[in-house]
């Protein structure tokens, strides 16, 4: 396919009342990114700001656009991070003999850039970060110092800063073997900085026990602060999101999670859903409010007795966790209620609505930290008085996240009403969920292996890859299949029917032809053989083929012909200038795509179909999209590759909606699977 083509993606019909009819209202997640941006004006080259706060805003932002595929939230995104990198990859402003991991958290929008872009700049300054931790002090027992300034010291703050970013660099720069230290420096906090009466987590520990805050037999602070267990429950859900899961220690981390959330749930608030600031020292709640000593009224945040109160940070970094921990798989299920309830309590006792229609989040501790100058005891004390601010970057970060997150179907409350697969009048987002944690996406890595270098020489999969992040990749694809609570997973051989029996959904795009890979892999007896077998047992094969110059149809079709869609080999739907030719209405009633769209469709093949497939979607007498029923399985058939991300994650054809088009094919496939 040529980079240039514009895949089909999906644009709302043509009238504003269709638009309304499947458009998501803002959400509280959308509306505080437009928020961000309002009341953050683009960087100028020479304002570079780095620091983990940011970064932790940007992890927000990147959630954002994750579920908007708003093109403001990237542009916002590059901003920030554009202006501290050189061609070289150096960071303006970063000092490395402060030896802080703190530092290196901002590396996760540097990564996100690199993946969405591949430019050198930011792999380079990835690697730079990267190379930081390689000189990082550690403890006698190998962990990270949080702070050259906190010798022989790890709080549960440092577990968010550094282990995600170096789990994302260890998959995208193929270096497995960093996985035995990111497990390692999780698994040292799990060991030692649990309390084994109540599995909540104290904020430091001094492995040396000199510290004046240390207790002299553990070397832990004094108090468990719900803002560092939040950091560390972020860091597993986070880590695990790229940990391999047949890594020796991949269900040590997934155990580790279990133990810390289940003890965050146990000291939820009853009443509000949230947590408190010094997490095991609730008493009563006081008043939604505060009079601070200049006579203001601070809302949001409801104190105690003993002047504990619920804090908005650690509230939304718990239910982050727990419902992305959930959907993951790596939580139980049920503990997605919890989220809830905890997003429902965020926004009744931390969010307000401003004239202008921005948001404002209060309730958020400014810092919490232990020693230094002047010193901080980390008791109790001291962490009730600490100032509580609004609109602070790590309690927006957090909410952002935790925003994003809650939108996911998989996390949504289940709608009762029903309307075939999908609701018709209403957003996709809103139908009833199914249980999808058990199924698996695979992705073709056989029949399209087409292959490139990465900024260090490496050599990976590319184009249609779930994990292929830049505009030839379907990672938008797979994240619409995740956010229903699918994994993913990639077929690098030939399907046997061993391999297609670890998934449930199989998807095929674009099969090589000898101009895109000198040493293609075409269909066989074998393949279709297995293949055919797979989805009679009740496989769900999902087939995005091209136009005749890019995709290879005559090995491909006796496979496809067996379920009764054979793909034409003919250039459909070219366009040369304008939009015109590539537009295709599809009418309501298809069973897929709720209200009525008009898809674009540009250099396609086309369909004929036979037996048991039947024609969803046609466009002048053409079929665009066909789809068959044979045994317990079902099989889609589609002229062009269509969502993948060039033209789906709004950066260049933001008119279209190829995000939804994605989450609509997402949606139908995970209702199919018996």
């Amino acid at each position: 396919m040529r980079l240039t083509k514009l895949a089909a993606t999906i644009l709302l019909s043509l009238t504003p009342c269709a638009f309304a009819q499947i458009a998501a209202p803002p959400t509280p997640a959308g509306k505080m990114a437009a928020t961000v941006l309002q009341q953050n004006p683009a960087v100028t080259p020479a304002a570079c700001t780095w620091g983990y706060e940011d970064g932790f805003r940007l992890d927000g932002m990147v959630a954002a656009w994750h579920t908007s595929y708003n093109v403001a939230d990237y542009n916002f995104i590059r901003s920030a991070v554009d202006p501290c990198i050189a061609a070289d990859g150096s960071i303006a402003g970063y000092k490395p003999d402060t030896h802080t991991l703190d530092d290196i958290e901002m590396g996760r929008a540097v990564l996100f850039l690199y993946r969405t872009t591949s430019q050198a700049k930011y792999a380079k300054a990835a690697k730079f970060l990267h190379d930081q931790l390689d000189v990082q002090p550690r403890t006698a027992s190998g962990g990270y110092w949080h702070k050259q300034i906190y010798p022989n010291q790890m709080w549960l703050d440092g577990a968010y800063m550094a282990e995600p970013f170096r789990a994302e660099y260890a998959a995208t720069f193929q270096s497995p073997a960093e996985f035995d230290d990111i497990a390692k420096q999780l698994l040292l906090m799990d060991a030692h900085m649990r309390d084994p009466k109540t599995g909540l987590m104290k904020h430091g520990w001094d492995e040396s026990k000199q510290m004046p805050w240390a207790d002299k037999q553990t070397g832990l602070s004094p108090e468990v602060w719900g803002r560092a267990m939040g950091w560390y429950a972020m860091a597993l859900v986070d880590t695990l999101e790229w940990f391999p899961k047949d890594h020796p220690q991949h269900a040590a981390l997934v155990a580790a999670l279990n133990r810390t959330m289940a003890a965050v749930i146990k000291v939820q608030d009853t009443k509000s859903g949230l947590w408190w600031q010094v997490m095991d020292r609730s008493s009563r709640s006081g008043p939604l409010m505060q009079k601070q000593p200049d006579g203001s009224i601070r809302i949001g945040v409801a104190h105690s007795e003993n002047g504990n109160y619920l804090e908005a940070s650690a509230s939304c970094m718990f239910a982050y966790a727990l419902a992305k921990g959930a959907r993951m798989g790596s939580l139980p299920q049920a503990d997605v209620a919890s989220a809830r309830r905890a997003w429902e309590g965020i926004q009744k006792q931390f969010l307000t609505t401003n004239p202008d229609g921005t948001l404002t989040l209060h309730g958020t501790v400014k810092v919490g930290g232990l020693g230094g100058t002047p010193y901080r005891a980390g008791d109790y004390n001291y962490y009730i008085h600490e100032p509580v601010v609004d609109q602070d970057k790590k309690g927006v970060g957090a909410f952002l996240l935790a925003g994003a997150e809650m939108e996911q179907p998989f996390n949504m409350q289940p709608s009762t009403v029903k309307t075939g697969l999908l609701p018709s009048s209403k957003d996709f987002r809103t139908g009833q969920q199914p249980a999808t944690r058990s199924k698996t996406a695979l992705i073709d890595g056989w029949f399209n292996s087409q292959t490139r270098k990465n900024a260090f020489g490496q050599t990976e999969l590319y184009h249609y890859k779930w994990d292929d992040d830049t505009i030839n990749g379907y990672s938008l694809f797979g994240r619409a299949f995740q956010s229903y609570g699918a994994s993913l997973a990639t077929l690098p051989s030939a399907p046997t029917a061993a391999s297609l029996a670890k998934a449930q959904i199989y998807v095929i795009a674009s099969p090589d032809v000898p101009i895109k890979n000198p040493n293609p892999h075409y269909m066989d007896q074998a393949s279709g053989d297995a293949i055919e077998a797979w989805v009679k047992a009740g496989g769900v094969l999902m087939l995005f083929t091209n136009d005749r110059d890019n995709t290879e149809f005559e090995h491909f079709n006796t496979m496809s012909d067996r379920f009764g869609i054979h793909f034409n080999p003919v250039l459909s739907h070219h366009v040369t200038g304008g939009d015109g030719p590539g537009e295709v209405v599809i009418q309501p009633g298809t069973g897929i795509f709720g209200a009525g769209f008009t898809a674009f469709m540009k250099d396609t093949s086309t369909i004929t179909v036979s037996g048991p497939a039947k024609a969803v979607v046609t466009d002048h007498g053409d079929i665009m999209i066909a789809i068959s029923h044979v045994g317990k399985g079902a099989v889609m058939g589609v002229v062009d590759p269509w969502v993948y991300n060039e033209y789906a994650d709004g950066r260049k054809m933001r008119q279209y909606d190829g995000y939804e088009a994605a989450q609509y094919l997402a949606a139908w496939a995970v209702h199919e699977v018996k």
